[in-house]
């Protein structure tokens, strides 16, 4: 029984420490999918949004060299809703 709860509890701290990250599309244009990539990111600490950082699409776009967006991604990754971080991805021309 003691083996059980063992692995029962280890396999629950593994599970807890894990984290979730998802890419979700935000928006697309008519304008052709481009070579170019922008990226913008932004953490937020202990469940709570005080971000410092600029993780708009228009950053993301400056930061690639973009003036055509042609698709807008944002991925979000989750560590136990202590530290969330927010990317927005762009591409285009």
């Amino acid at each position: 029984m003691k083996k059980v709860l063992s692995f029962a509890t280890i396999c629950l701290l593994v599970g807890a420490l894990t984290s979730c990250s998802l890419t979700l599309p935000v928006n697309a244009t008519s304008n052709a999918v481009g070579k170019k990539v922008g990226t913008a990111s932004a953490t937020g600490y202990l469940g709570i949004l005080f971000f410092d950082q600029d993780a708009s699409i228009s950053t993301a776009a400056k930061n690639g060299g973009i003036t055509k967006i042609s698709t807008v991604d944002i991925k979000q990754t989750n560590i136990l809703n202590l530290i969330v971080t927010y990317q927005t991805i762009v591409t285009g021309e």
